[in-house]
C-alpha cells in the first residue's frame, strides 16, 4: 500500500504553532504586495474568501482586506520539512518527496514491522502530531493516485484508506473534476456531455474519450478505473526534476508563457544544484486549450545546473513550439534530465553555448558569473524562501 501524507495549510500552520496569537486570524505566507509578491501559503481562515497560493498577494488582499501577509521563512520550513521527514524514515526508506509539505511513502515491505499500513498511516499522523504540533492529512490506497485523492477527501485534519476492493466505491461518487488532469476547460467539455462523477465517466468507453481528448482520454479511462502504475521513486533514483503549472484562464499571452516558465526553471535548478547533479537535456510540455499537449526537448553537448543556460534553452523551445500555430496555452511544464556530474565540461560548455547565444558578450567569464549568481539565488531561497529572490523575467503579473 502507498501513503500520501500532505501537511495541512503547512507554511501557514508553521508560522501559527511559533505565534499561536495567529491561530484563527486569516493569514497567508508570501510576498508584499508593493513587491509583487505571491502567496506561498493561505491557512483555512483565508481559503473561505477565495485566497489561494500562488495568486498574487495584491488580489488577496482584494478579497480579504483584514488578511495577514507574514514574510516567508525558508530556513524555518526546510528544517520541519527535515523534522517530517525523520518521522517518515522511521518506517520506511522508500519516500518520494514531492515538495516541504507532502509526500508518498511505500510501506508495503514495513508491515511486518510496524503493522498494517492502516497502523502506520496513523502512527506518522499521530508523531507528527505529539512532536511537532503540526496536523497531516493522510490518504492509504492501493496506489499513487488513489492515495493522494483519499488525503485530500477530509482535509484538514484527514485520514481516509482505500482499500483494493473499495477502490470504485471510493471513486464512482467524485465528481469528475477530482480525477487528475480535469481542469475547468475539461470539465466543462465533460458535463456538456452529461459526465458529472468518475461513475459516468468510467461509463465511457476508451475509444470514446481518446476521440474526445486525445491521448489524455486514455489516461482519464485508465484513471477512473483506478489504475496507476507509478512507483514511489525516492530521490536518489529520480530520472527528471520537473515542475509545472495550469494556469487560471487559457492564456495567449506569451511573456506570460515565459515567465511562468522561468519561475519553474528556478525551482528546477535549484533542487538540481541541491542534490549535487547536472543536467544535460532541457525539456518542455505545453498543453494547449483543446488539451492537446506537446513536448520537446533540447540535449546539450555538456552538463549544466546552470539556471541561466537551462532557462535560454527553454526559451528557444517555448518559440519553436507556440511560433507553429495560433496558441492558448493552459498548461506549461519545464524540467531537466539526463543527469551527469559534467564536472570537467562545465564552465568550457557554458562559455560556448552563451557566445553562441549572444556574441556580443562580454569577455569576463560568464560560468564564473553565473555560478555567483546561482550561489546567491539559492542562498536566499535556503535562508528566506523562494519568493524573495527571482529574475525580473519571473515575476508574476496581473
Amino acid at each position: 500500500m502507498i501513503l500520501h501524507i500532505d501537511m495541512d495549510a503547512f507554511y501557514a500552520s508553521v508560522e501559527e504553532r511559533e505565534d499561536p496569537s495567529l491561530k484563527g486570524r486569516p493569514l497567508v505566507v508570501g510576498g508584499a504586495a508593493s513587491a509583487r509578491g505571491v502567496v506561498s501559503a493561505a491557512n483555512y481562515a483565508a481559503r473561505v474568501f477565495g485566497v489561494r497560493s500562488a495568486m498574487p498577494t495584491a488580489r488577496a488582499l482584494r478579497l480579504c482586506p483584514d488578511l495577514l501577509v507574514i514574510p516567508t521563512r525558508g530556513a524555518l520550513y526546510q528544517k520541519v520539512s527535515r523534522d517530517i521527514r525523520a518521522i517518515f524514515q522511521r518506517y520506511t526508506p522508500i519516500i518520494e518527496p514531492l515538495s516541504l509539505d507532502e509526500a508518498f511513502l511505500d510501506v508495503s515491505g514495513s508491515e511486518k514491522l510496524y503493522g498494517t499500513s492502516e497502523q502506520i498511516g496513523l502512527r506518522i499522523k499521530h508523531e507528527i502530531r505529539q512532536e511537532l504540533n503540526l496536523v497531516a492529512s493522510v490518504g492509504v490506497a492501493p496506489n499513487k493516485f488513489l492515495a493522494k485523492l483519499a488525503s485530500d477527501q477530509d482535509k484538514p485534519d484527514g485520514f481516509t484508506v482505500v482499500q483494493p476492493e473499495e477502490v470504485q466505491g471510493f471513486l464512482d461518487p467524485l465528481p469528475v473534476q477530482r480525477i487528475w488532469g480535469v481542469g475547468k476547460v475539461a470539465q466543462e467539455k465533460l458535463n456538456q456531455l452529461g459526465i458529472l462523477t468518475v461513475s459516468d465517466l468510467r461509463r465511457q468507453s476508451e475509444s470514446q474519450l481518446e476521440s474526445a481528448f486525445g491521448q489524455t482520454g486514455r489516461k482519464l479511462w485508465a484513471l477512473c478505473q483506478g489504475k496507476d502504475n507509478r512507483v514511489v521513486v525516492t530521490d536518489s533514483e529520480a530520472k527528471s526534476i520537473s515542475h509545472e503549472t495550469t494556469f487560471d484562464q487559457d492564456t495567449e499571452n506569451l511573456d506570460m508563457v515565459e515567465s511562468v516558465t522561468l519561475s519553474l526553471l528556478e525551482t528546477v535548478c535549484f533542487r538540481l544544484r541541491e542534490s549535487e547533479l547536472k543536467a544535460k537535456t532541457v525539456n518542455l510540455k505545453v498543453r494547449y486549450h483543446d488539451f492537446s499537449t506537446v513536448t520537446r526537448s533540447r540535449t546539450l553537448d555538456f552538463s549544466t545546473d546552470s539556471t541561466q543556460i537551462i532557462w535560454r534553452t527553454a526559451k528557444a523551445l517555448i518559440g519553436e513550439t507556440l511560433g507553429r500555430k495560433q496558441f492558448a496555452v493552459r498548461l506549461i511544464g519545464a524540467g531537466v534530465s539526463n543527469f551527469d556530474d559534467g564536472n570537467e565540461n562545465q564552465i568550457q560548455g557554458q562559455e560556448d553555448l552563451f557566445h553562441r547565444l549572444k556574441p556580443d558578450i562580454s569577455s569576463e567569464p560568464v560560468a564564473s558569473k553565473d555560478t555567483q549568481l546561482d550561489a546567491l539565488s539559492d542562498e536566499i531561497r535556503r535562508r528566506y524562501g523562494k519568493n524573495k529572490i527571482r529574475r525580473g523575467k519571473s515575476l508574476p503579473k496581473e
